[in-house]
């Protein structure tokens, strides 16, 4: 059960919009991380589940606490940033993407491909497995990002709790993957660790989509289930890197809840897969 189920609409109720500008101005001064244009509703919710999770009354405690904890922050980021995710989460999306959208992008030299906001790493070892078994991982050179140094540090070693194990092995039946997915990893006590070698052609960055510019040129980008928490003007934002980031006919690939149509550079871009939300652009 995703434990936000618990939160206390009370305590949510608590935080006012002038405590959530407090934190965000304070942050943006002393860290570098700028959370204006985060949808209000959904930071809210997760700053009240920053405060319930480490027993901390108010914002302006919290304030205190940022100052003089940096390891805080470093768990404050973590729950602001919603790293829950899954292996093949989707698989009628990993399907599509294996069916139609790699074999126009399996004559590319190489094949780049950005994953944004990779978050602790199941959609990366997905990816990497999806290309592997498709035959065209060798030629793959993947970027693999996300804000949070420490989820990224995650996604390199590649070790999960096994209690989420059961869920990936049906995600990946569901995708109907050539292998086992058993046949990618090892267990060790209370963990699953993925094959490492499934990382040989990915390269990890640190990266903000709401403060970064353009780095290189991609034939696919995903970017799942996260415009879905920022404002209309961030998603325009952020439209605009990913344009400005893919080869003409690259592809965008974003969460099955979200879509670009209401953004401003989507006449950029047509409509690949409605039902899967997978983009190609088709001007600059």
């Amino acid at each position: 059960m995703n434990n936000e189920t618990h939160l206390s609409f009370t305590s949510v109720g608590d935080i006012s919009l002038t405590d959530l500008k407090k934190l965000v101005t304070f942050i943006k001064n002393n860290f570098n991380f700028d959370f204006s244009q985060y949808a209000m509703s959904s930071f809210k919710r997760r700053v009240a589940r920053v405060l319930q999770l480490y027993s901390i009354s108010n914002v302006d405690e919290l304030i205190s606490g940022l100052v003089n904890r940096r390891e805080l922050f470093d768990e404050f980021l973590k729950e602001i940033t919603v790293n829950h995710t899954e292996m093949f989460r989707a698989p009628s999306f990993w399907r599509k993407l294996r069916d139609q959208v790699i074999p126009l992008l399996a004559c590319n030299q190489p094949i780049r491909i950005w994953s944004a906001a990779c978050s602790s790493g199941e959609e990366i070892y997905s990816l990497a497995i999806l290309l592997q078994e498709a035959g065209v991982y060798e030629k793959a050179r993947i970027v693999a990002s996300d804000i949070n140094d420490r989820v990224i540090a995650k996604a390199k070693s590649g070790t999960y709790w096994i209690r989420s194990l059961e869920v990936n092995e049906k995600n990946y039946q569901r995708f109907e993957g050539k292998m086992k997915l058993s046949d990618y990893y090892v267990t060790s006590g209370d963990n699953y660790i993925m094959n490492k070698d499934l990382l040989r052609n990915v390269s990890f960055k640190q990266f903000d989509l709401v403060m970064g510019s353009e780095f290189s040129k991609f034939d696919l980008i995903l970017c799942r289930n996260v415009l879905i928490y920022f404002t209309p003007e961030l998603q325009n934002q952020v439209l605009r890197l990913f344009n400005n980031s893919l080869f003409m006919k690259g592809f965008l690939a974003v969460g099955e809840k979200e879509t670009i149509a209401f953004c401003k550079n989507a006449e950029k871009f047509e409509t690949f897969c409605a039902e899967e939300r997978i983009y190609r652009k088709i001007s600059e």
